[in-house]
């Protein structure tokens, strides 16, 4: 696959993140059995992962979005910035974070010390990629998709520069 000027090769298929997401969204159902938690997916990226992981949540909950942005192009900017932020209470709330992938753990560092200095009763992280040698900061991930190679990927949300989110599959950068 190509996405503007570089070469993909595919990594996980459609099947296989399916099955994940069955096997998340069961875990989490599991674990907040009478609970409400309120789903807080990070945009774009996470905005596929999310609604098919909400279509098999069980739950009674609420689910909204941020925006955050930390990357141009194929590089982390190494800072976090707000673009859009949350209007609801979350005070006191079970909070879930849903994110596409942590890589260098930035940005989830930042939006869990974000939500903690708000109050929240709990914060979690669900997330359908995790690049563990890329992880500069410590950050408990409590559900985890898949472990990845530090390895530029693109698909089911993920982008390069903007383009290549609305694949089923994810693609890796061809060496």
């Amino acid at each position: 696959m190509k996405v503007k000027d570089k070469n993909f090769i595919p990594y996980l298929g459609e099947d296989d993140i399916k099955d994940k997401v069955l096997t998340l969204a069961a875990q989490i159902n599991k674990d907040y059995l009478g609970a409400k938690p309120l789903f807080i997916a990070i945009l774009n990226g996470s905005f596929i992962f999310a609604a098919d992981l909400m279509k098999e949540i069980s739950l009674e909950c609420e689910i909204s979005f941020i925006k955050l942005s930390s990357y141009t192009e194929m590089a982390s900017s190494g800072s976090v910035k707000e673009l859009i932020g949350i209007n609801e209470n979350i005070f006191n709330r079970d909070i879930i974070i849903v994110e596409d992938i942590v890589d260098t753990g930035n940005t989830m560092k930042s939006v869990i010390d974000e939500f903690k200095n708000r109050g929240v009763k709990s914060v979690e992280v669900v997330t359908l990629l995790v690049k563990p040698e890329a992880l500069v900061n410590t950050v408990e991930l409590k559900y985890v998709g898949f472990e990845i190679p530090n390895k530029f990927v693109v698909g089911y949300g993920l982008d390069y520069d903007g383009f290549g989110r609305n694949s089923k599959a994810i693609y890796q950068l061809s060496s």
